[in-house]
């Protein structure tokens, strides 16, 4: 087996494969070993902190990562239970002699999926150029050195953090009635405790301890968000919140059984941020993302600046002490005053906080932020190809200049993060290829469906055949 084997490649944010694939034993340890020797050779006496998610066999994983990297005379803290991805990078970024997390989880991946996650000191995730060394450090065979792991509580601090994060009195004053929708995922049990705690009445769903998560994708879309919606308006709920598999992604059902994608929501949280908690700064987003939230900044008065897709990229920014919130196409919040890194369980707090601050459905504050900044119709294909046409693409791309799109003639075209073209009318489209997997991701926006379907066709099209 070749020292940097292809079968281990880190993505943006860490290295996912298929438990009857890759996603082994051997596997996990050699990942863990290289690790171990990065973060030794930088730091021998630091602590490294390990979570995981409800994965199958997912605290055996945990438990093996980490005695791997403890064999290298690194202090590991391993959760005594299962614990979102934001929970266990806030506590890294409150230990000043912690140097790194991992957690072992593949987010909203199918129950088919294992993955490790990377996090930095302050919580981020993991650079490029670190990513790069653990995986020139892998061996060719699993380490048989393991040394000592101590299970600590990773939650207590955390969720006590949540609670503070918000305006108690505020429920107190317009309790709500709140259906918490995990996925069967990291956030089970736990953001409906805050709730619970700050006087809301709760109603949790899919909440059991089920490894395979019974046929369902733990990602906040629909259809995995059906049951929820259905759960709203069955029981009368204020809203609904929807977390993904590891807790740093969401979306949020309103009182109609309506579910709310990141382009809708986002503007909102902004808007919330900034007028009734009286908050400033930047934002941050990235290039796939909605213009709503462009559009939202501007009529705040906020500045903000939009960058190439991958969470390390807005990390830069993030790190600048005058950002109000980091956002990404997803569903990803940042709150960088609470942590360098998403944070679906602290970002549905305030969703909660802003319908009882303004005493307004979620429906109407939705149909208020249109009127103002207008309706956006956004949408993401995958378009799948040959591993060699994804390298012609990758080649071609950047000096590609199509004339028209659906009849539209572009009026500015960037090459910053693939292929974004804008239009007149406020429309756009982007292609970008993945770089881990043969897909090419195309993203279009318009004021209705039939033109932002328009351009979708066009761009996957000329993705699949022109270029």
């Amino acid at each position: 087996m070749d020292r940097r084997d292809p079968i281990i490649r880190f993505g943006n944010d860490g290295w996912h494969a298929r438990f009857d694939g890759s996603f082994t034993q051997d596997n996990v340890a050699r990942v863990a070993d290289a690790l171990g020797l990065a973060w030794a050779d930088a730091d021998p006496d630091s602590t490294i902190y390990v979570g995981y998610d409800t994965r199958h066999e997912g605290k055996r994983f945990a438990r093996l990562m980490g005695e791997v990297m403890a064999s290298y005379g690194l202090h590991v803290l391993l959760s005594k239970t299962v614990s979102p991805t934001p929970a266990v990078a806030w506590a890294c970024a409150r230990d000043p002699q912690a140097l790194g997390a991992v957690v072992l989880s593949a987010s909203e991946r199918s129950c088919e999926y294992g993955g490790i996650l990377v996090r930095s000191s302050d919580g981020s995730s993991a650079n490029r150029t670190f990513l790069d060394k653990v995986e020139s450090l892998i061996p060719s065979q699993p380490p048989a050195s393991r040394g000592k792991v101590y299970e600590i509580d990773f939650m207590e601090a955390y969720l006590d953090e949540l609670f503070e994060a918000v305006d108690e009195p505020v429920f107190a004053r317009h309790p709500l009635k709140v259906v918490v929708d995990p996925l069967y995922g990291a956030g089970r049990g736990h953001l409906a405790a805050v709730l619970d705690r700050l006087g809301c009445t709760v109603v949790q769903i899919h909440d059991e301890a089920l490894s395979d998560f019974a046929g369902l994708h733990p990602e906040p879309t629909d259809p995995w968000a059906d049951k929820c919606e259905q759960a709203v308006v069955a029981f009368g709920a204020d809203l609904g919140l929807v977390l993904d598999g590891d807790g740093d992604r969401f979306a949020v059902v309103d009182e109609t059984g309506h579910l709310l994608p990141p382009h809708q929501f986002t503007p909102l949280l902004i808007e919330h941020l900034a007028v009734n908690r009286k908050r400033s700064g930047r934002v941050i987003t990235t290039l796939s993302s909605s213009a709503s939230i462009v559009a939202q900044a501007h009529e705040l008065g906020l500045e903000v600046s939009s960058l190439p897709v991958g969470f390390a990229r807005l990390y830069r920014e993030l790190c600048d002490q005058d950002v109000l919130i980091g956002c990404e196409e997803y569903g990803g919040i940042v709150i960088p005053s609470h942590l360098f890194e998403r944070d679906g369980l602290l970002a549905c707090l305030l969703i909660c906080e802003m319908v009882a601050v303004t005493g307004k459905p979620l429906s109407q504050l939705l149909a208020e932020s249109e009127g103002r900044l207008g309706r956006r119709c956004y949408i993401r294909r995958d378009v799948r190809l040959e591993s060699g046409q994804i390298s012609v693409l990758r080649n071609v791309l950047p000096g590609f200049n199509p004339e028209e799109v659906a009849g539209r003639v572009p009026v500015e075209v960037s090459h910053a993060d693939g292929l974004r073209l804008d239009f007149a009318d406020g429309s756009w489209v982007l292609a970008r290829p993945s770089r881990t997997d043969p897909i090419v991701r195309v993203y279009a926006e318009a004021r209705d469906e039939r033109d932002r379907d328009e351009l979708l066709e066009a761009t996957s099209r000329m993705v699949r055949e022109e270029i």
